[in-house]
């Protein structure tokens, strides 16, 4: 470990220059008098570190020298796809390593390039996390992504609403969406059975990886199907799902005040209601189609915009929603 961390350390100095004890300790993430040490090994190894005195001090290199030592490993290479998401790196135990492949590729590029690549870090950043939602904690994703890379059977203790359950899966792939990890896999075989003539395939299904309880990597390997294809899987999987929740349109009368909420209450959906709405009447409410869930979750998403939206149809989701109202003038009257 000290070995990688030593050639990080060079790294660091070769692409940024002058470097503060305190600056290089946050990078590398150990304490300031471990970097000490490690500069006093570099220069022991006949590696030309400064050090400046002084506010504006720190370490660097001897102008001009530069080390050719940029070769990426099998996992810093693997690690350079997740080089927009570095929180989504750590959490599958790659962050160091996704720091040094970055490092690496920015010591090969040309002065200019280099330069280029740090200004767009500074520039651009990606989040993938939704808003106001801490994200899940993942104790297993490490041995998720372990069983998924090594195409081996996983043994996981499941959480699903219903219960919980013990599944010996085949794991194809990871899937982070909106700060939420996502496990597809296939139903390992379980004991051999009579050959059939037509066996029906297994189906691919989908884990939420925070309702892992336990997991473990089994020693036998499995066969990925071949024709399997984890992007274009998990595009149908979310139409599908789509179509799924969205049940109902529901013919809704909103405020000015609401028709800018409706992007926000109810995403996509939403946007695009907002975009098709009618004409404003005389008090500036206007008529938009929104698709909605089931009745119970149409009803607690409307009653969000509060008194600012009207339920016109259809009649079913109009009545549980002034049903809904009527409860709570219930449970409130008299406490003003």
């Amino acid at each position: 470990m000290r070995a990688d961390r030593l050639l990080s350390l060079l790294l660091l100095l070769q692409n940024r220059g002058l470097c503060t004890a305190a600056e290089l300790a946050a990078a590398l993430e150990v304490s300031v008098r471990t970097v000490h040490r490690d500069v006093e090994a570099l220069g022991a190894a006949g590696v030309p570190v400064l050090a400046e005195r002084g506010r504006t001090g720190g370490y660097r290199l001897v102008d001009g020298y530069r080390t050719r030592l940029t070769g990426l490993t099998g996992d810093e290479a693997g690690a350079l796809f997740l080089a927009g998401v570095p929180d989504a790196a750590k959490e599958l135990g790659l962050g160091a390593v996704l720091a040094t492949a970055q490092l690496k590729v920015q010591a090969a590029l040309p002065a200019e390039l280099a330069d280029r690549t740090r200004q767009l870090q500074d520039r651009f950043h990606l989040d993938p996390a939704s808003w106001f939602r801490d994200a899940d904690p993942v104790p297993e994703l490490a041995r998720v992504a372990e069983a998924v890379w090594e195409q081996r059977v996983l043994r996981v203790h499941y959480r699903r609403w219903r219960g919980e359950v013990h599944r010996e899966l085949r794991p194809l792939g990871l899937v982070l969406k909106s700060g939420i990890w996502y496990l597809v896999a296939l139903p390992a075989p379980s004991s051999p059975t009579p050959p059939s003539p037509s066996p029906a395939p297994p189906s691919l299904r989908t884990y939420r990886v925070s309702r892992i309880l336990s997991a473990e990597v089994a020693a036998e390997p499995f066969e990925r199907p071949p024709d399997f294809d984890l992007a274009a899987h998990w595009a149908s999987v979310t139409r599908e799902l789509a179509g799924m929740l969205h049940q109902d349109t529901a013919t809704v009368r909103v405020s000015p005040r609401a028709l800018g909420l409706l992007p926000v209450q109810f995403g996509r959906s939403g946007a695009d209601a907002a975009r098709s709405a009618g004409p404003p009447d005389e008090e500036g409410w206007t008529v938009v189609e929104l698709p909605v869930e089931s009745t119970p979750v149409a009803v607690s998403d409307l009653l969000r915009l509060g008194p600012d939206a009207e339920v016109l149809a259809p009649p079913a989701l109009r009545r549980a929603v002034a049903d809904a109202v009527a409860a709570l003038a219930r449970r409130y009257a008299g406490t003003v």
